[in-house]
């Protein structure tokens, strides 16, 4: 009997998974200083103050300020000038507010993001066959309503619900947001249901910390891998080796031992 057969659910992560960016970072923050007049920042300086910003802002308000009931605007305006003044840049209030809004609308599209051509397919083919399909993401709420279906992936069509950090205010790697994806989906069992993702820490471990199968996807050839398959982890290279895998008999896949991640 395959897996398939025994699943009602399968979850997916976002980034990575179903989508991945395109070009860089400085990309998109160079045109917006341009639009205001502005020099081009430098790439390097601007993705590490980026990435401190980010984590900074994500340890005092997680979830995008869920919990502080901080508008997502206002959070991301927080975390771009941060991210400015960590790479030694610094600009007037209104100099740095049109450059902000040409980065909060160029995220809050499909602009910065490629779907990866198996993702509509693979997810159209679970429902075909009677799955449920979740979205289980550390995103905000534009991933729901604006980004994922500008990229041709729609509720009702490629997914049934989604389960993002910014609305439910739980984020990975707490297994809660799992629960709360198997509550959503009708309270499916969680040997009913299997996550895929391509964190370690992030996907394969909590959910499977809660009983439901997991995998892992390796699209970028990461070095992590062989640690993860040594961990017992199921690793392939896309969805569609995935749509293969579920559709064999298998075996149950062990715990992921902490020690191993």
């Amino acid at each position: 009997m395959s897996l398939l057969s025994k699943l009602r659910l399968i979850t997916v992560d976002v980034t990575g998974t179903l989508l991945a960016y395109k070009g860089q970072l400085g990309d998109y923050y160079c045109m917006a200083a341009k639009s205001a007049g502005k020099p081009c920042p430098d790439y390097q300086r601007m993705h590490e103050g980026f990435k401190l910003a980010y984590t900074e802002m994500a340890k005092q308000y997680p979830c995008f300020g869920f919990a502080a009931k901080m508008p997502n605007i206002d959070w991301w305006r927080m975390c771009v000038k941060d991210s400015f003044v960590k790479a030694g840049y610094e600009y007037d209030e209104e100099t740095f507010e049109k450059i902000f809004k040409r980065i909060y609308s160029s995220f809050g599209s499909s602009a910065p993001y490629s779907v990866f051509p198996d993702a509509q397919p693979f997810m159209r083919w679970l429902r075909e066959k009677g799955l449920m399909v979740g979205i289980v993401s550390n995103a905000e709420y534009r991933y729901k309503d604006v980004i994922l279906p500008a990229l041709g992936l729609n509720q009702g069509s490629e997914w049934d619900f989604g389960v993002f950090s910014g609305i439910v205010g739980v984020e990975k790697p707490d297994p809660s947001i799992y629960k709360i994806a198997l509550g959503m989906a009708g309270n499916v069992a969680p040997e009913e249901a299997l996550h895929i993702g391509d964190s370690m820490r992030k996907d394969y471990v909590p959910a499977r910390s809660i009983g439901m199968h997991a995998l892992l996807l390796d699209r970028f050839k990461t070095a992590d891998a062989e640690s993860w398959r040594k961990s017992g982890a199921t690793v392939l290279p896309d969805l569609v080796a995935t749509q293969e895998w579920l559709s064999k008999n298998l075996k149950d896949e062990p715990v992921a031992a902490e020690q191993n991640v």
